[in-house]
């Protein structure tokens, strides 16, 4: 299992990332996580893509979800009926989300490794035959941030890109703000913020700018969500009786 994690995982983003620090990047190692960090969410955007998707349509059908349960409520058979139809119609995945934590986890896992492990000659002995190994690996961002070491203004960066991130995925509706399905959702836009502060708060800084910069691609991705589905697919208010 630890050789196939290094071969699939840990090998192919160690040596992008000395490639692009070597060739690309001026050996700077801030400036090559974030090409890297633009080269894993390229090549993965059709994934996350539909996973945003599915997870701003779901905040926007959360009425007709609410009047199903609310119809249904003393039938579980004819609520599941009825939501599974409601999934079908709107083309949404209920467990998506579960999509963005497979394909995260296993990359802050690998670059984790990376940085607790460093650049020593062990770990060049994972470079591919094609890639020389640097002289020297310098371990910072323009020469102001060291990315072995935590960075309270990387976290916090990353918490606010999380934050904005969140308020963007939430529907922009009239209802009851003492709804509590839509406390909920307004509450969650905090979380994302405070999982990032606790998670990154003791991690190398290296690890936080990933986190970072994924997050604001995360913002240009809902965006672009939020512009197709606002002008092609409009969700009407459930019909009250």
């Amino acid at each position: 299992m630890s050789e196939l994690f290094n071969t699939i995982l840990y090998q192919p983003l160690f040596n992008g990332l000395v490639f692009l620090y070597k060739y690309v990047a001026f050996e700077d190692l801030g400036i090559a996580i974030i090409l890297l960090t633009v080269v894993i969410r390229t090549l993965l955007y059709p994934f996350f893509y539909k996973s945003f998707k599915n997870q701003t349509l779901m905040q926007r059908i959360q009425p007709h979800i609410k009047k199903i349960q609310h119809d249904h409520k003393d039938n579980r058979e004819k609520q599941a009926q009825a939501l599974m139809a409601l999934y079908k119609e709107h083309k949404v995945n209920p467990f998506s989300g579960f999509v963005l934590i497979l394909l995260q986890l296993p990359i802050l896992i690998t670059l984790y490794k990376l940085f607790l492990g460093g650049f020593t000659a062990e770990a060049m002995s994972n470079l591919y035959d094609f890639i020389a190994a640097p002289q020297e690996i310098y371990h910072s961002f323009l020469g102001l941030i060291d990315l072995q070491t935590r960075s309270i203004l990387i976290v916090s960066l990353a918490a606010i890109a999380q934050y904005f991130q969140g308020r963007l995925a939430l529907p922009k509706t009239a209802g009851d703000p003492q709804d509590p399905a839509a406390k909920v959702a307004r509450s969650m836009v905090f979380v994302g913020p405070v999982l990032t502060v606790v998670l990154l708060f003791s991690l190398p800084s290296a690890v936080g700018l990933y986190w970072l910069v994924t997050s604001l691609f995360s913002i240009g991705q809902q965006l672009i969500i939020n512009k197709q589905l606002n002008g092609t697919n409009q969700i009407t208010s459930p019909k009250t009786p």
